[in-house]
């Protein structure tokens, strides 16, 4: 079995965990890289596009120069791909945010003026709304660049996801794991998109059973469902995070429910900046509909002003 992927370190770290899953339960593995049009780009994310480091990677899969394509699943647009199908969605890792800054620091020891490094307008609109005083700025790179202008002294500090900290080894670098109330996460942050062709239904079915974690693909259909009916891409300043939580049905009885949070931000580009912040709880099979009724509230507020 050929699993595609991008070619930078985390993306080979995160699909080695699924070869070796795949491995463990028999299967004969190749890990095939791709150059994709992300990877071979400087400009900023926001500006090259939504798919830009998945493209690459479903071309190869129609191709049939792989069987399957791994991606992180913040990366993939909303819309569905004719031929394509998600086959599994493998457990998740801590979907939170990770502040790396100078001599240990938490967010709130940073002194004022402090620059602080990312490249998502979700974390810059989140930063500067805790009214902190620093000073954001955008960049680009991989993990250990991005860590390297604060060990530089270049940077105060930068923001990255855990869960890419986590799959690359570097966790003793984190200074503060972020609470989603700070710095709500990405739609799908953590999390792996399993893809395959729709016409290898074999190869489909055996990620589902070996690779595929029921609660994650729930969780993530409705931060994506919200994200989608938002019409944001995934350099939006939108987050999400849903849970599997235990609840009492009518007759007093645990139940397992999914439950949503959701913002946007508003003003991004001026000194007006507004986090519009909505929650719900719905049935796990009405994941769907729990992002899209998300969103709707949430347009109710104002996120129709979205910059994006």
């Amino acid at each position: 079995m050929r699993i595609g992927t991008r070619s930078s370190k985390l993306a080979v770290a995160q699909t080695g965990t699924i070869a070796k899953k795949l491995e463990d339960a028999g299967q004969r593995v190749e890990i095939v890289t791709v150059s994709t049009p992300g990877d071979r780009s400087s400009a900023p994310i926001a500006e090259i596009g939504v798919g830009v480091f998945t493209s690459a990677l479903r071309e190869a899969l129609l191709a049939k120069q792989v069987d399957v394509a791994v991606h992180s699943y913040k990366d993939l647009p909303t819309a569905p791909e004719h031929g394509i199908s998600l086959a599994a969605v493998p457990p998740r890792e801590d979907p939170r945010d990770a502040l790396i800054a100078r001599d240990g620091l938490t967010l709130g020891e940073l002194p004022p003026g402090s620059v602080i490094g990312t490249g998502s307008p979700r974390r810059t609109a989140q930063l500067r709304a805790l009214g902190l005083g620093l000073e954001v700025v955008p960049i680009r790179g991989n993990i250990d660049t991005r860590i390297g202008k604060v060990t530089s002294g270049e940077l105060d500090a930068v923001v990255l996801a855990r869960a890419g900290l986590s799959r690359v080894g570097r966790l003793d670098v984190i200074t503060e794991t972020l609470d989603p109330i700070q710095l709500l996460p990405a739609p799908a942050q953590g999390a792996l998109a399993v893809e395959t062709r729709v016409d290898d239904v074999d190869t489909e079915h055996l990620l589902q059973s070996i690779v595929d974690d029921e609660a994650t693909r729930a969780a993530v259909a409705a931060e994506r469902a919200m994200l989608a009916a938002l019409e944001a891409g995934c350099s939006a300043p939108v987050g999400a995070l849903a849970d599997v939580v235990e609840d009492l049905d009518g007759d007093g009885a645990v139940i397992e429910r999914l439950s949503l949070r959701g913002i946007a931000a508003t003003g991004v580009e001026g000194d007006s900046i507004q986090i519009l912040r909505a929650s719900a709880i719905a049935e796990k099979h009405e994941a769907d509909k729990l992002g899209r009724d998300l969103a709707a509230e949430l347009l109710d507020l104002g996120a129709g002003a979205l910059s994006r």
